[in-house]
């Protein structure tokens, strides 16, 4: 059960990057970049916890990439505030 459901989770956070990518496309705007390589990060780390064959997430490495990850959002929001008020 538990590999269907990282199954699911790395096939939406795929979805969800390539929606992403199709954003920036239209409006190079890096804000959509960044949403779109976090969640790709996202679906490589929950594919590779379901190749592991035993999922477990005790491990640092994980934690690791799910911080690079939500680091990489927060840098995105960070970022594309500091831009709004620099136009103004």
């Amino acid at each position: 059960m538990k590999l269907l459901l990282l199954g699911a989770i790395a096939m939406a956070s795929l979805v969800v990057c390539m929606f992403f990518i199709r954003f920036w496309k239209t409006t190079r705007d890096r804000f959509f970049l960044f949403f779109a390589v976090s969640f790709g990060i996202e679906a490589i780390n929950r594919l590779l916890l379901g190749i592991d064959g035993t999922p477990s997430e005790r491990e640092p490495l994980i934690y690791f990439i799910r911080l690079c990850s939500f680091l990489l959002i927060l840098f995105a929001i960070i970022d594309k505030n500091r831009s709004m008020t620099t136009r103004r």
